[in-house]
């Protein structure tokens, strides 16, 4: 993900096996993080990180 901040606002969002995208949270990345560390590991591998210019795998994004 290209720089960010703590308070920038992004989309969390999980991409299930059929392609279908189910939102979990819009808000401050601190708090989508909270979010997505509370979710299974199975959950875990499905998130992405949405900004307004970019997306990553949740997974990718923590382990850096």
């Amino acid at each position: 993900m290209r720089t960010t901040y703590d308070s920038a606002t992004v989309r969390l969002y999980h991409l299930g096996d059929d392609g279908g995208a189910t939102t979990l949270m819009y808000g401050p990345l601190s708090e989508a993080l909270a979010v997505a560390e509370q979710q299974p590991a199975e959950v875990q591998e499905g998130l992405f990180l949405a900004t307004d210019n970019d997306v990553v795998a949740y997974l990718d994004f923590v382990e850096g």
